[in-house]
């Protein structure tokens, strides 16, 4: 059956057409630095106008993978080149696609130095995080993983703020660390697939479908979870986390928030939940647990925050809590609730950093304290802002909300409690982002430096009004979303839900054919 519906390799010319913009940024003086921001802005653009089809394209009615490529890649050892999207992917690709190039925009006048490998940067970090989200050959998958691994840590390292050396430190070795742990099982899960049907494979929609022994489901999930929940990151893998955000520039904060940390998410979509069914069930609980303690403890430190930034860093601890939630809570409403409030995070989130780099642009303070009364002075931005926090304390027709509502819902279908407790967290929410936002833009200007503070420009106009129509769009009618991942979370949760066995499918019916042949003899 060819899934490929576009019949032209449009997941691969997304995935490299960044490469090639790179390469060509590598031509240009670095002199010239007017030049270099268009044209890595035009590749980021193109790219973007290319991945829509995707959308347009893509069949509901199927959860087979879609926009399929494959092609032998080192034979010898079963890799390929094999990359397809399913309703489960498919708008993770788009958000990639949709906010690298505003975060790039972002930063046309914030960064001055090293501009021309600042761009390169971008424009490989595209490459990576989408080679993630397509990858269906476990190896490719691990080669993307790490590719976008380094683009980060430069960004950090060398455009990031007073702390950047040790943020960059924390970054890459916790983020490393849980990579090796994944390498490890991949490794494993490739062997036992060897083991038990004579076949050496990457492959991974082949690997979801294999059964495997109880034991070491265990060990493989424990292995692949380590992996994922310090990439999402979970409470209490997340240290990493605010540092990163807060040293990183704007645009860097923009794509950890809105991509980057959705890998994690992604991978326990594509790894933990089908491949490993029975560790799914055994450590839902925990799972649970644990996101709900990130909930209330990002709800809890973003409260005495006094840096704005920080805030937002913490909140994004706390909102990502709310996806695990869902997605463990295993009932199709908390899935789709779980995915769609990863697109939602990416906006929401992303959006709050950009305002927050506006302001900082202006008056190079995030502190709290130092801020009072903007509505009177920036009202258009006063107006964005309001209407981003609002999106991320999930206020009702907004995309915020949609999300939320969908993950209670489930996770009170899986057991009431949790819906009951988790429905506090989004008061504490409220509190943290209406608290910050009446200290910043109300109250009276006693700060004389604020005074001369100018409204947004055209180019700040242009990169928000994109997120806010996302913030309506999804809040309103979220189901142009929720209708094309339905039928995929429909086959994982089957996935899921499927009987397992305890040991080689192929040895047990072995042996039952020899008791048989024992007893009729």
């Amino acid at each position: 059956m060819d899934m490929n519906q576009l019949h032209f390799p449009i997941l691969t010319t997304i995935t490299f057409l960044p490469l090639v913009g790179a390469f060509l940024v590598t031509l240009i003086s670095e002199k010239n630095e007017g030049l270099i921001k268009y044209v890595t802005f035009g590749f980021l653009v193109l790219d973007f106008i290319i991945s829509l089809p995707l959308f347009f394209y893509f069949d509901p009615t199927t959860y087979h993978m879609q926009f399929v490529e494959r092609v032998p890649w080192i034979k010898s050892l079963g890799f390929q080149y094999y990359v397809g999207v399913d309703g489960i992917s498919l708008f993770l690709v788009l958000l990639t696609t949709f906010l690298t190039p505003i975060a790039q925009l972002s930063t046309w006048k914030a960064i001055d130095k090293k501009v021309k490998l600042f761009n390169i940067v971008i424009l490989l970090m595209q490459t990576g995080m989408l080679g993630v989200f397509i990858s269906l050959d476990v190896f490719l998958f691990y080669v993307f993983w790490e590719l976008q691994l380094i683009p980060m840590y430069l960004m950090i390292g060398i455009w990031g703020g007073p702390n950047r050396v040790f943020a960059t430190m924390k970054f890459f070795l916790y983020t490393f660390a849980g990579s090796v742990f994944m390498l490890v099982a991949i490794m494993a899960l490739y062997f036992l697939h060897h083991k038990y049907t004579g076949t050496y494979t990457m492959d991974m929609v082949q690997l979801m479908q294999q059964p495997l022994p109880h034991h070491l489901q265990l060990w493989l999930f424990l292995a692949f979870f380590i992996a994922f929940a310090i990439k999402v990151p979970m409470w209490p893998f997340h240290t990493w986390l605010p540092w990163a955000h807060v040293e990183a520039p704007t645009a860097g904060s923009v794509i950890l928030a809105g991509v980057l940390l959705k890998m994690g998410t992604y991978g326990f979509l594509r790894f933990n939940l089908p491949m490993f069914p029975d560790m799914t069930h055994a450590f839902a609980v925990l799972v649970i647990v644990l996101s709900i303690i990130g909930i209330f403890y990002g709800a809890f430190v973003a409260m005495v925050q006094p840096d704005i930034k920080k805030l937002v860093a913490y909140s994004s601890v706390s909102h990502l809590g709310y996806s695990m939630l869902g997605m463990f809570a295993l009932t199709q409403t908390g899935v789709e609730g779980s995915i769609l409030q990863m697109v939602n995070h990416g906006i929401s989130t992303g959006a709050l950093f950009l305002v927050v780099g506006i302001v900082y642009e202006r008056r190079h303070t995030r502190l709290i304290s130092e801020y009072g009364g903007l509505a009177y002075l920036v009202p258009a931005f006063a107006a964005f802002f309001m209407i981003f926090t609002l999106s991320s304390i999930a206020v009702p027709g907004t995309n915020g909300f949609v999300g939320e509502f969908m993950i209670l819902l489930g996770a009170f279908m899986s057991k009431p409690v949790y819906g009951i407790i988790v429905a506090f967290g989004g008061l504490f929410s409220a509190v943290y982002m209406l608290t910050m936002y009446k200290r910043v833009f109300f109250n009276k200007v006693t700060n004389p430096k604020n005074l001369g503070l100018t409204d947004m420009n055209l180019r700040e106009w242009l990169y928000l009004i994109p997120l806010l129509v996302f913030v309506f769009w999804i809040g309103i009618y979220p189901q142009t979303f929720l209708s094309k991942m339905r039928v995929s979370v429909e086959h994982l949760l089957k996935q899921v839900n499927r009987t397992t066995v305890e040991a080689n499918v192929n040895t047990t019916q072995i042996s039952l054919t020899k008791t048989v042949v024992v007893k009729k003899g």
